[in-house]
């Protein structure tokens, strides 16, 4: 079998049985950022307790999305949008034409989840994102 073409494949592993290179199995399994919950003054953690109402799917579902942004950020949609303002969103289908949405904003390299709400119109409310930007005052 012929050696691939460049300098790049011996970086590449090698199989030990056929001696080929796996260049098409290599992933990044390193996490880029940390997601870390917004807790509030009094001590609540409302987007945590908000996703524990949630039933087991949609929070195994919300939890894997936030898990794509950390491992695979910067992250575009379908999975991640910017609010602007130093907001973002993770965007979770949970299916049954019901949309549940994570705002976070980034801090010293971490995701901080600030508020979490399940989506019933086309754009983000306004109070949310207000909501979202007075706690991301608190922990900047």
């Amino acid at each position: 079998m012929a050696e691939p073409e460049g300098d790049w494949y011996p970086a590449l592993p090698r199989c030990v049985k056929s001696g080929t290179y796996a260049a098409s199995l290599m992933i990044d399994r390193e996490k880029k950022l940390s997601a870390r919950f917004y807790v509030s003054q009094t001590g609540r953690n409302p987007v945590r307790e908000w996703i524990m109402e949630q039933s087991a799917e949609d929070r195994r579902t919300v939890g894997k999305d936030i898990q794509k942004v950390e491992f695979g950020w910067p992250l575009g949609r379908p999975y991640c949008a910017p609010l602007g303002h130093g907001l973002w969103e993770v965007r979770s289908d949970l299916g049954n034409n019901r949309i549940a949405r994570v705002i976070f904003c980034m801090v010293e390299g971490e995701m901080i989840l600030l508020h979490s709400f399940m989506k019933k119109t086309q754009k983000t409310p306004q109070q949310d994102i207000e909501l979202a930007l007075k706690r991301k005052r608190e922990v900047t």
